[in-house]
């Protein structure tokens, strides 16, 4: 059986008002999309914001055969002691895990530990959904995408981007909104497959955040008011409708294929 770490992006208080809510954690939802394809795995969970010492109670990384770093509130210019943590352990799992699925966030975390950068987003915001992402002929070539439509939606939240990838990097795919949606580049043994957006949580899910995040967005100027989320969140309802599970999910579908190779 393979053995899996999934790191956990948001800090705890902020899991804590998922929870209190009813809205599952990033964590959750990853392991109930994982469960949909496989329950042969072993799971381990580990959240660097919310613990100083995860050097050492997780001292035997090289034991995980692949990693899972998901999505978070968190933008990572803003330097807190909190974020340097996810990036000094994101730099240890690069050094001792070979197979890495990095996803929104958790690609920015990647990026940056391997020399790249991220910055606010110039041409807008995925709030919820990205539209019209075209997977590009290298793309086309990588197992991150097999069986994938060529160009599809997807749930999406962020507002930050990949602005210089590592050395060696290969972009996968992009749209309007992010010339970065899909990377893949290696750090030594360590294979990663960056995705901007998230396979693994669904449009009902995304649907939630917003409004759990409203007077959040508006003041972030992501909506200018209650009648433009509405709209907005009527869009993203159409579109779950039309939305296929499986191939929504195909990114992490093939990731754990991958994991199960050799």
């Amino acid at each position: 059986m393979k053995k899996i770490l999934i790191v956990e992006g948001n800090l705890k208080e902020e899991n804590q008002q998922f929870t209190n809510v009813g809205i599952k954690t990033h964590t959750e939802s990853l392991k109930d999309s994982i469960s949909y394809f496989t329950t042969d795995l072993e799971i381990d969970v580990a959240n660097p914001s919310s613990d100083p010492n995860i050097f050492k109670n997780l001292k035997n990384l090289n034991e995980y055969d692949g990693l899972i770093w998901g999505g978070s509130s968190l933008n990572i210019y803003n330097n807190t002691i909190e974020i340097r943590r996810q990036i000094d352990f994101m730099k240890e799992c690069q050094n001792k895990i070979k197979k890495m699925l990095a996803i929104c966030w958790g690609m920015q975390v990647a990026v940056t530990a391997a020399g790249g950068e991220v910055k606010k987003c110039e041409k807008g915001t995925h709030r919820g959904i990205a539209h019209k992402i075209k997977i590009n002929e290298s793309g086309l070539k990588h197992a991150l995408y097999k069986d994938k439509n060529n160009d599809f939606n997807t749930p999406a939240f962020n507002f930050d981007e990949v602005s210089k990838i590592p050395e060696n990097s290969i972009i996968l795919s992009s749209n309007s909104i992010n010339s970065i949606q899909g990377l893949n580049f290696k750090i030594k043994d360590c294979d990663i497959w960056g995705i901007q957006y998230h396979p693994e949580i669904s449009y009902d899910k995304m649907i939630r955040l917003i409004h759990f995040r409203t007077d959040r967005l508006i003041d972030k100027k992501a909506f200018k008011d209650q009648n433009e989320i509405n709209n907005h969140v009527q869009m993203i309802e159409k579109e779950n409708k039309v939305s296929n599970k499986n191939l929504r999910m195909m990114e992490l579908r093939n990731w754990l294929n991958y994991l199960n190779e050799n």
